[in-house]
């Protein structure tokens, strides 16, 4: 096979909802504040799910979508920066509770970016020729990394899940990645390094370089695959902050009938979640017409970036 397609999504979200009033009896900020520096409304808490409790769900339903059989999946790969399981994997762990048998299974680490990672090393196993089926999951339960305390941070993140099932095929329906990272300036979105981590980041610095060095990479991306920005019918970036979103795709030509995710409203940042659980939300309500070339693009911690064109399912 020469290339692979995404043949399938799903996701999950936690059913209890965080809304900027409920922060407003938390910490000192306001509705108003929140709305016009975040564009964020409501975000999702996991009170008894842990991450491998969501990626499971979200695979589950991503697997099912697929029509495949669990052992029909070759590779498992969970994008998580959040999961304290170190081993087993949460992959492992996945592949456990839908009954896969004899897949390679491991989780990646590139925060924000970690989904459109995986999807690349998923894509390039397709390739090569190691497996012909892959699940990869973002999973994140960013509230146990929340300092409920810090007004500028706490407002942001919020939990979830999101699965694409892959398969090889004799089209290249996922381009070529454009990934890359600046560990120049790796302290400008972190987890404070102790037994219980917290995340902080520098976020007026994380604005600027998302605004004004990350549209070059995300139109590398679509280059890559052969397309101009004009030819998108979508663009998933990862979710961080209506602002960062909107100032970031004014500068990439697109098309007025292009479809922009803005899961970040409702979802919050859900780190290596965002870009698969916007995604797959937005194939589940249409908005993305089947056969169409979608741009995701992910960016965070590291600093880091990955993106890539995709044929929508």
């Amino acid at each position: 096979m020469s290339g692979s397609r995404v043949v399938a999504l799903g996701h999950h979200q936690p059913q209890r909802v965080l809304t900027n009033a409920d922060l407003e009896k938390m910490v000192d900020t306001n509705d108003e504040w929140i709305r016009q520096r975040t564009g964020i409304a409501t975000r999702r808490i996991a009170d008894d799910e842990s991450v491998a409790d969501m990626a499971a769900s979200a695979a589950a339903k991503a697997l099912a979508n697929s029509g495949l059989e669990p052992a029909e999946i070759g590779q498992v790969i969970v994008a998580t920066c959040s999961a304290i399981d170190r081993c087993p994997s949460i992959a492992a762990q996945v592949a456990n509770r839908l009954s896969i048998p004899n897949a390679v299974c491991f989780d990646l680490n590139n925060a924000c970016a970690g989904f459109c990672t995986a999807l690349a090393t998923a894509d390039h196993t397709l390739r090569a020729g190691a497996a012909r089926h892959a699940l990869v999951v973002g999973a994140e339960k960013m509230s146990d990394l929340v300092d409920w305390t810090d007004r500028a941070n706490c407002i942001l993140l919020g939990d979830g899940a999101g699965a694409a099932v892959l398969s090889a095929d004799d089209d290249t329906l996922i381009g070529p990645v454009a990934w890359g990272s600046d560990p120049t300036r790796n302290n400008a979105v972190r987890l404070v390094d102790q037994w219980q981590p917290r995340f902080a980041q520098e976020g007026q610095a994380v604005f600027r370089w998302a605004t004004s060095e990350l549209p070059a990479i995300a139109r590398q991306a679509c280059e890559r695959a052969g397309i101009a920005t004009k030819d998108l019918a979508g663009i998933v970036t990862h979710q961080a902050n209506l602002r960062i979103i909107e100032a970031l795709t004014r500068k990439l030509d697109l098309r007025d009938d292009v479809v922009i995710a803005r899961d970040v409203v409702d979802s919050g940042n859900t780190s290596a979640a965002s870009v698969p659980l916007a995604l797959s939300k937005m194939v589940e309500r249409g908005e993305l017409p089947s056969g169409r070339p979608v741009l995701l693009f992910a960016f965070g911690g590291g600093l880091s970036w990955a993106g890539q064109v995709i044929t929508s399912p």
